[in-house]
């Protein structure tokens, strides 16, 4: 995994757990990677990968089963979902909204082009 230096290695680590869940490769109640298995399979230190999953688990996204590891909790995809979108409308908005009003682009043109890339996605 390709590391960026804007956030911590345990958060984008956490973040790409997370874009397991939403995509379906871990559903509710299932097991995911044992600490030590995703550390390896990443190349970190284990400990990061313990920060990872401890995030994930005070967040609500994950559950550790005594002896058994860690399981998505049911009401994972909800919260990761609930916490990107308010993440998306504090930070990234903004920056777009401001970005349009320099360059003069509407929301309709906006929209447009989010139809096209999304035609293209789809082919």
């Amino acid at each position: 995994m390709a590391f960026n230096d804007n956030k911590a290695i345990y958060l984008q680590m956490a973040d790409r757990l997370a874009d397991d869940v939403l995509a379906g490769r871990y559903g509710p109640g299932e097991r995911i990677p044992s600490v030590r298995e995703y550390a390896v399979n990443i190349g970190v230190n284990p400990n990061t990968a313990v920060k990872a999953y401890e995030e994930l688990a005070r967040e609500g996204v994950i559950y550790n089963r005594r002896g058994l590891g860690y399981f998505v909790s049911g009401e994972a995809r909800e919260r990761i979902m609930e916490k990107r979108k308010s993440e998306f409308f504090r930070d990234i908005l903004p920056e777009v909204a401001r970005q349009m009003k320099l360059l003069d682009i509407s929301v309709d043109e906006l929209v447009d082009n989010i139809h096209r890339q999304q035609s293209k996605d789809e082919v």
